[in-house]
């Protein structure tokens, strides 16, 4: 199903697309397509768990996404496969004059294959227009895990998000039938910038999902006893759908928190321990 259109100038400065494809083959999860136009990349397939699981960096070399830039990425995983896909560093919206920078995400999971979609979080600096849209199709009793998180601004006085926007539309089908749906919008300074109905005058918040047979109220506790440091974290668990909240000061200790919420719900749900990968230490 096509993303909501957006208002996008027709001289885009990056029009980059990557598509995505992995397999289970003989135990082995494997890279079975991987087609790209403009800047946008996967480093290459790594192995740090054994064959597996497949880990895929994705890459953009201009470091950053400008007014005009789109940016679209397909990703399918076939039926047993598990895939884990990331990005080497924060992801960057700089500042536009007027065009969206856009970011469309599509991800498709067959049944009995997981996907982790754990990408480093995004710095949206002051005056940046960004549309950031996923689109995630799930079958049968396919595993999904992501992390989303998101910095406005950078320290500093002349550095806050006091001008800009931040839209976001996430939609998760199971089967065809939406089982997760939600949009935001942020405005540089607005309201919502200082609301308790908002970020409450936090610069960073995030959120994971996850969504797959295994979870249960006994996990959720687990879960709830980790501990948050600078900002507050908060879980829900809807069936078959676990959220995870973080509203604070720093990236790292929200991706902190998610690592150690990660550490306890991939076992659950795919059955194998939680390895930090390589590319979050450097």
């Amino acid at each position: 199903m096509p993303l909501p259109a957006t208002a996008l100038t027709p001289d885009a400065a990056w029009h980059a697309r990557l598509v995505l494809g992995f397999a289970r083959r003989e135990g082995r999860t494997v890279l079975t397509r991987r087609e790209h136009e403009g800047p946008l990349r996967l480093q290459k397939a790594l192995y740090p768990e054994g064959e597996a699981i497949c880990h895929g960096i994705v890459l953009h070399p201009p470091a950053g996404i400008a007014g005009g830039d789109i940016l679209d990425i397909d990703v399918r995983v076939d039926a047993r496969a598990h895939a884990l896909i990331t990005t080497p560093g924060a992801g960057k919206w700089y500042r536009s004059a007027g065009p969206e920078g856009v970011m469309r995400q599509r991800l498709h999971v067959a049944a009995g294959a997981t996907l982790e979609w754990l990408p480093q979080e995004n710095i949206v600096f002051r005056r940046a227009r960004a549309r950031l849209l996923t689109e995630v199709d799930l079958a049968g009793d396919a595993r999904f895990i992501a992390m989303d998180m998101s910095a406005f601004g950078r320290h500093g006085e002349h550095a806050r998000f006091d001008a800009g926007t931040l839209t976001q539309s996430v939609r998760i089908r199971r089967d065809g039938r939406t089982v997760w749906r939600e949009q935001g919008h942020i405005d540089g300074g607005g309201a919502l910038m200082q609301s308790t109905a908002g970020l409450a005058g936090q610069p960073v918040c995030g959120t994971l999902i996850a969504i797959g047979p295994g979870l249960d109220d006994a996990l959720v506790e687990r879960c709830r006893a980790l501990p948050v440091t600078h900002g507050e974290g908060g879980i829900t668990l809807l069936p078959d759908l676990f959220i995870a909240r973080y509203l604070g000061t720093r990236c790292e200790a929200g991706r902190a928190w998610f690592a150690a919420l990660w550490q306890h719900l991939r076992p659950a749900l795919a059955g194998c321990e939680a390895r930090i990968p390589r590319i979050w230490k450097t």
